[in-house]
């Protein structure tokens, strides 16, 4: 049975693909999504995943900070360094100057 994909980007900006086994009817276009070629998905996606990965590192970051700054706070209080990183989960150097 012959397939054909057919690639939609979304009014949300989101892309999908969908694959249709006997494509000789026709096929109807979800709501809100126009059609578009191969590469355009490709493309689309490449940039949503890029987008994706970016926030997650900015995300990281903000994490990484936060947790830096609680272990700041514990350690100025004079918590034990083993305890403030216990508490924390920082893993980075007790020195501020080595970070």
């Amino acid at each position: 049975m012959d397939e054909t994909t057919i690639y939609y980007r979304y009014d949300n900006g989101s892309v999908a693909k969908r694959v249709v086994a006997g494509a000789g009817e026709d096929i109807p276009v979800p709501d809100g999504a126009t059609v578009i070629t191969e590469e355009e998905y490709t493309a689309a996606l490449a940039a949503i995943e890029e987008a994706n990965e970016a926030q997650r590192q900015e995300e990281e970051a903000q994490h990484q900070a936060q947790v830096r700054a609680d272990y700041d706070a514990l350690r100025a209080l004079g918590v034990p360094e083993e305890t403030a990183r216990r508490l924390t989960g920082y893993t980075g150097p007790d020195d501020p100057e080595e970070s």
